[in-house]
């Protein structure tokens, strides 16, 4: 389990936790083919498809931009809103941690991004508290909805389960 390397630290921990909950990220799970992985140095991954959108590297550096945004504090509600996948209903899931004093010290770090179809991809990120990983490689998903690329539902509610908090609409 991941908090199971902060059992040491309860204090990092309920940080952690505390941080999941505020900034509720959300990308669901899919398969991977292990194709068009994003080390961050790239520019471009193999050409496979239909598993990758017509401009891989175009995708990646928007999968990777929204996710960051997602996770910075200074985002607007509004705008997290709009990069979350289906974000309309799930205002009330995002607004219920937006005023946590914990969500100032957390943020993310996409380190990887693998194409599972034109319109789904697998996340791998860091979620950084005070810029120290609490969640190093962290999985996640994005998906294209509305020619933009969206953190998932699913991710986002797997990390309220993960906190062990029971919020409606996850």
């Amino acid at each position: 389990m991941v908090f199971a390397r902060l059992g040491r630290r309860p204090r990092l921990a309920a940080l952690a936790a505390a941080a999941v909950l505020v900034l509720t990220p959300a990308v669901a799970g899919c398969s991977d083919d292990g194709q068009g992985r994003y080390d961050g140095t790239e520019t471009s991954a193999p050409s496979t498809g239909a598993d990758e959108p017509d401009d891989p590297a175009a995708a990646r550096a928007e999968i990777t931009e929204n996710w960051t945004a997602f996770f910075d504090p200074k985002t607007p509600a509004a705008e997290r809103v709009k990069l979350l996948e289906n974000g309309e209903r799930m205002q009330e899931v995002l607004g219920a941690f937006g005023g946590d004093k914990n969500a100032a010290m957390t943020s993310a770090k996409v380190t990887g991004v693998e194409f599972t179809s034109a319109t789904e991809a697998d996340v791998t990120y860091d979620l950084l508290v005070g810029g120290a990983p609490v969640l190093p490689d962290a999985q996640g998903t994005s998906v294209l909805q509305n020619d933009t690329w969206k953190v998932t539902v699913k991710t986002l509610c797997g990390l309220v389960q993960l906190s062990g908090v029971t919020v409606p609409g996850c």
